[in-house]
């Protein structure tokens, strides 16, 4: 099975910065279906090059499937391993030298949770340990030693009961029979709330201290194995984690993105039957998802997916629409424009900042995510942001179906209100001498391709999107129509060259909607 829909090279002028022309390009070589429509049939995935195996998270039956890809064009499904004995489901999964690693959530999800080992052939159960609440994406470090699991921590729908959020560093460097777990928590800056708000990270729950409130999202490492980046989605921040100590060693606030400038503009709405990407007084929070890291001249640089995330819950919910604030006169005298549908007042924005003087209305206004990429240093310093290519590249490409959501066909511009295309995973890899970022936006769907090989000096590559806008999404038997293509991509892993069955660099994206694993093939034109 082979198309290309819509991954034409090109080169692209836009606000004065030149897009080169594509040196490489996706093609999808290979896709397994499932046929379950909307239940995360097909969400993180991970390979092992002993077996020649994905193995993919299915939420929907609370799984791991285990795809053969020995011939990427066909993917088989050979077999599943169950975890459901071990607690409620499978959340996240990771592969090295033969070792399936599986983050499975308890019961209760406030309560600690599982980390599982299994062996990548036999797929027999090795090991399991205990972590903390609702452990989500785990990673091996480089060296292997040790694998590391974001224990979220995220409240009950009532938000009376929050377990603090941590992250359990398992050691395995004497065999996972023998792995030791050491618990990274964030008590040391519980009674620091006001100075942390203060540089800019986000502490906002119903009377949580900093331990609670802090929920570890993704995790990436240096090529040392001795630092850990994390995630702190809500947070709009990231930890810098020092896996030797099991410390903490610094909370890195990620600062907001200013929307009233115009390489930042954004579509802020799903009511004026067009496509208006335009700077708006608003700031964007970073909030990453899916984060990576690469080395550069001797210092690690973060990549981030700006997705954005809101806590909305039946006991507290942040979220409003900037029609429904209160905004303060003096920082915006045309309230009663920009609170026009057509205008803000259909973005969703956040009740938890925004009120600087403690007046009692806003005199900023917060939208969750940033609609980008970004790249920062070790210290958290941004050096890269995407600005506006995300929604400025798929307006050219996909004008009709621009800000689409990812469960309905002919729902254009549905999602300017709330996050754009919300960018969600990011994967980075190596050809020849140059690194490209890889990122999946959820909504529209499809992944982006910039050559960060300098982050000093990025390029825009290529889009492509594997979805089919011309036919239902669903079936009218609940199934996922089979001729749709992909929707919803989630996780994304990156195979080189010389692990790869066709000896040829392969993308794996598991996509939750559609419940489709797609393998694509790097197209190589020419490399540096």
């Amino acid at each position: 099975m082979k198309k290309n829909l819509m991954a034409l090279a090109f080169g692209l002028i836009m606000n004065g910065s030149v897009y080169a022309e594509s040196v490489i390009s996706l093609e999808v070589i290979g896709q397994h279906q499932t046929g379950v429509f909307a239940e995360g049939a097909a969400e993180i995935v991970a390979f092992d090059a002993g077996s020649q195996r994905v193995f993919k998270v299915n939420a929907q039956s609370a799984t791991v499937d285990v795809l053969d890809i020995s011939k990427p064009s066909t993917p088989v499904l050979v077999n599943t391993i169950d975890a459901t004995s071990l607690g409620a489901s499978a959340n996240s999964v990771a592969v090295n030298k033969g070792v399936v690693a599986v983050a499975i959530e308890a019961v209760n999800k406030q309560d600690p949770g599982v980390v599982a080992f299994y062996d990548a052939s036999t797929l027999s159960l090795l090991k399991s340990v205990t972590v903390g609440a609702l452990p989500d994406m785990l990673t091996f470090t480089p060296d292997g030693r040790n694998v590391l699991v974001a224990n979220e921590g995220e409240p009950n729908d009532d938000y009376t009961v929050d377990p603090e959020g941590s992250v359990s560093i398992i050691d395995i460097a004497k065999g996972v029979a023998n792995a030791i777990v050491r618990t990274v928590d964030f008590k040391a800056f519980n009674g620091m709330e006001a100075e942390l708000r203060a540089k800019g990270v986000r502490i906002f729950g119903l009377g949580a201290t900093a331990a609670q409130d802090f929920e570890p999202e993704f995790i990436t490492l240096s090529d040392n194995s001795r630092y850990a980046w994390v995630s702190l989605q809500e947070a709009n921040a990231l930890a810098l984690i020092d896996v030797n100590l099991a410390k903490v060693l610094d909370i890195q606030p990620l600062g907001f993105k200013d929307h009233s400038k115009v390489k930042n503009a954004i579509d802020a709405s799903d009511r004026d039957s067009r496509i208006n990407i335009t700077k708006w007084p608003v700031k964007g929070m970073f909030q990453p998802d899916g984060i990576a890291s690469y080395n550069y001249r001797g210092d690690t640089f973060i990549v981030t997916a700006n997705e954005g995330d809101s806590r909305d819950y039946d006991g507290y919910s942040e979220e409003a629409r900037v029609k429904d604030l209160v905004l303060d006169p003096t920082a915006f005298p045309n309230a009663a424009e920009l609170q026009k549908d057509e205008n803000l007042g259909r973005l969703k924005t956040t009740l938890a900042n925004g009120d600087t003087d403690g007046d009692g209305d806003v005199d900023e206004i917060y939208s969750f995510g940033a609609r980008s990429f970004s790249i920062r240093n070790s210290r958290g310093q941004l050096v890269f942001d995407s600005g506006a290519d995300f929604e400025k590249i798929t307006k050219q490409r996909l004008k009709s179906e621009f800000n689409s959501n990812h469960e309905e066909n002919g729902s254009f511009d549905s999602r300017s209100d709330d996050k754009g295309p919300e960018p969600e995973g990011v994967v980075l890899g190596t050809i020849g001498n140059q690194v490209f970022a890889f990122i999946g936006l959820e909504r529209i769907g499809g992944i982006m391709i910039y050559d960060v090989t300098d982050p000093y000096n990025v390029t825009f590559v290529d889009y492509i999107n594997n979805r089919n806008f011309n036919v239902d999404a669903q079936l009218a038997d609940g199934s996922v129509n089979p001729s749709v293509g992909d929707l919803g991509p989630e996780g994304l892993t990156f195979i080189p060259a010389g692990k790869s069955p066709n000896k040829k660099p392969l993308l794996v994206v598991g996509n939750e909607v559609s419940g489709t694993t797609t393998v694509y093939q790097v197209m190589v034109k020419k490399l540096k």
